[in-house]
């Protein structure tokens, strides 16, 4: 991905170095392994850590130690290759929306280190990049590309530009008012239907990533040979399937909240073709 040259964003807040407080007595290091087996398996990892720090008062910790010199200059990169994409989802969006007669707001995007306090409550870094409806901001810890890359076999920086896509992917959903209500009907659905749900939302968002590729294979023409290939790679290697193969070699597609790696790639490559948020209702 040719991207050194493109536009920066000016909506990324950079909160790494900040020391970020845990209450180390109200969660503990099973609390955050929980959190991240069900971060994986595609849940909330908010709720189960602001339900195990119990809302008392011990006095805070810093989780984790400054990283190598080398680690951050490497850090201070990807951040840089962070703007440009949010930068270019920005113009991307902003277009869309105003073929429809709208206005795309552009979020904020948190980059941090390990452990971050968002208005949907703390995370780790481990759990990887998430959407928080309530400030509208994306987190993500830039550690979690090292991940996707060792631990996941998605390397490529267009693997890392999808990633920062899908979460944009759920910002349009917020604005549109889709995710609001998605939510409203979950509440009165059995859980295996209310996860069915979460699956259409999150196959959409990889749909609405998809139209993005394409306005910056066609208009920003920044893409290079092999970039689709390593967003569709990344797409199935965080498949439901996939993920619950490599933690406890059982499939249950009963459990799915994000879809399968076939439909991941599919509805990515659907948004890929077309170029047109229109295509991509996963709800009919």
């Amino acid at each position: 991905m040719r991207w050194t040259d493109g536009r920066r964003s000016e909506n990324v807040e950079d909160r790494r170095g900040m020391g970020t407080p845990v209450v180390a007595g109200g969660v503990g290091l099973l609390g955050i392994l929980l959190a991240v087996v069900i971060a994986l398996m595609g849940g909330d990892p908010t709720v189960i850590l602001q339900q195990l720090s119990g809302g008392g008062s011990p006095d805070p910790v810093v989780l984790g130690s400054p990283r190598s010199g080398a680690s951050n200059r490497e850090h201070d990169q990807l951040a840089d290759f962070v703007s440009v994409v949010l930068a270019d989802t920005e113009d991307t969006w902003s277009e869309q929306f105003r073929r429809q007669g709208g206005r795309y707001v552009a979020p904020k995007l948190v980059i941090f280190d390990r452990v971050v306090t968002s208005a949907c409550g703390m995370a780790q870094g481990a759990m990887g990049p998430f959407y928080c409806p309530s400030d509208e901001k994306v987190y993500i810890d830039l550690d979690f590309y090292r991940q996707l890359r060792q631990q996941l076999g998605a390397p490529g920086d267009f693997a890392q530009a999808y990633v920062i896509a899908h979460e944009i992917g759920h910002h349009v959903q917020h604005q549109l008012g889709i995710d609001q209500q998605v939510q409203r009907m979950q509440r009165r659905l059995p859980q295996a239907q209310a996860n069915q749900l979460s699956v259409r939302l999150e196959l959409q968002a990889d749909c609405l990533a998809g139209v993005w590729a394409h306005q910056t294979a066609t208009q920003r023409r920044t893409l290079e040979q092999g970039d689709i290939e390593e967003a569709l790679n990344a797409a199935a290697r965080i498949g439901d399937d996939t993920l619950q193969r490599q933690s406890s070699g059982r499939v249950r597609p009963d459990t799915f909240t994000h879809g399968s790696a076939a439909q991941r790639q599919e509805w990515f490559a659907r948004g890929l073709r077309s170029g047109d948020m229109d295509s991509c209702d996963t709800f009919s």
